[in-house]
């Protein structure tokens, strides 16, 4: 008496064909996608290569900074460890991927 009746209505003839209003529904996800490609998975997987690059190219005297800031002189080297000297007869043993960067030659005192 006092509520109306609601009836279904029937969808329009263009959103029943449904091929251009899906892909629109799709469009932002696959930009948020590519977006964040290109923000934040590229540059890391770059800077995963470039790391992995410069541990493999280590070798015995160089100079590198250890995360946590130490800083050294590599004095062995081994497959996945390496020991630095950090002092005259000071040698700590870390694993190859602790070091943040390769530092130039003479730049210990």
């Amino acid at each position: 008496m006092f509520i109306s009746d609601a009836y279904a209505q029937t969808a329009p003839a263009a959103a029943a064909a449904g091929g251009a209003s899906s892909l629109m529904q799709f469009l932002p996800l696959v930009l948020m996608f590519v977006v964040l490609y290109f923000i934040m998975i590229r540059p890391q997987m770059k800077r995963q290569k470039e790391h992995k690059a410069m541990i493999d190219a280590l070798a015995k005297g160089d100079e590198v900074v250890i995360g946590g800031g130490i800083l050294g002189r590599v004095s062995k080297i081994s497959d996945s460890l390496i020991h630095v000297e950090v002092a005259k007869d000071v040698e700590i043993q870390v694993q190859r991927a602790s070091v943040v960067q390769v530092l130039p030659k003479g730049s210990l005192k």
